[in-house]
């Protein structure tokens, strides 16, 4: 199962982070998608907090060090183009269609995968 499929299980906890940003979750998501997209997952790793939780099912893990986040980001073999955003609060729920990355050939294209994200102080 590709890994962002997966992400229908995922909540990306994004609670650490410094400072007050106004950036609203749905930016903070949009930005992340097309980082993702875009192959750069240096670029999408600077959205997540150190600390950022990543709960996938049961499992849960802690991104601690940007160098985790891009790992994380990185090991995504899909890219997601995003079909509706829903907000509430610092939450946002994406769900997204799956396709393949410029680096991996993802194993659901075309298949829908959600994905939460809690976004506080902009990341």
């Amino acid at each position: 199962m590709a890994l962002l499929a997966a992400l229908a299980l995922v909540i990306l906890a994004l609670t650490a982070g410094c400072g007050g940003s106004s950036t609203s979750p749905e930016i903070i998501v949009r930005e992340w998608s097309a980082a993702l997209n875009d192959g750069d997952n240096e670029r999408a790793a600077d959205l997540f907090a150190g600390g950022a939780q990543i709960v996938q099912g049961n499992d849960v893990f802690f991104l601690q060090t940007h160098a985790d986040a891009v790992n994380f980001n990185s090991a995504l073999p899909c890219s997601g183009k995003i079909v509706s955003v829903t907000t509430q609060d610092n939450t946002a729920t994406a769900t997204f269609v799956l396709g393949n990355r410029k680096t991996s050939h993802c194993d659901s294209p075309g298949q829908k995968a959600v994905a939460a994200f809690r976004v506080m102080h902009g990341k």
